[in-house]
């Protein structure tokens, strides 16, 4: 009698191999619906963060310039009332024996990991990749990829 029971027992326990590669497709199935989407939004969240990060800049910059036009501190005669670097932001400048600052730091570009943005004088040609060094008139992305919304980053 009891081997009886154990047998009918045996069958109501655990997954037919059927059961397990059935289980295991469905899985598979959702898995490689689930990366593509993950991949879009981490691509997603790092523009919004170099839009950000962009924004901070470019309204620093803005910052400067505007104090530099109000006379508040003296620039160089060419600089055209931008700042010099990045650099200048953070550290600040000196108005009436107090600092005022632009930025906390250098926000770091998302999409090439770094604090090395490509920078735009008044005097460089705009299409040009290279730094003149008078001042920073533009602030952009070094990063040579694609937007999902087809624009180059380093258009933005």
């Amino acid at each position: 009698m009891m081997l009886q029971q154990m047998r009918q027992g045996q069958g109501q326990r655990g997954f037919t191999l059927l059961e397990l590669i059935i289980a295991s497709a469905i899985l598979v199935v959702l898995s490689t619906m689930v990366v593509p989407l993950a991949r879009l939004t981490i691509q997603r969240e790092k523009e919004r963060e170099l839009r950000d990060a962009l924004w901070q800049l470019r309204d620093a910059v803005d910052r400067y310039k505007d104090a530099a036009d109000r006379q508040l501190f003296q620039t160089k005669v060419d600089s055209q009332n931008y700042p010099p670097d990045l650099d200048t932001l953070v550290k600040g400048v000196d108005v009436q024996g107090k600092k005022l600052k632009f930025l906390r730091r250098i926000p770091i570009d998302p999409m090439t990991n770094s604090t090395d943005w490509g920078l735009r004088s008044m005097q460089d040609d705009p299409d040009s990749d290279s730094w003149g060094e008078q001042n920073i008139f533009d602030v952009y992305t070094k990063s040579q990829g694609t937007a999902l919304d087809g624009s180059k980053y380093k258009d933005w």
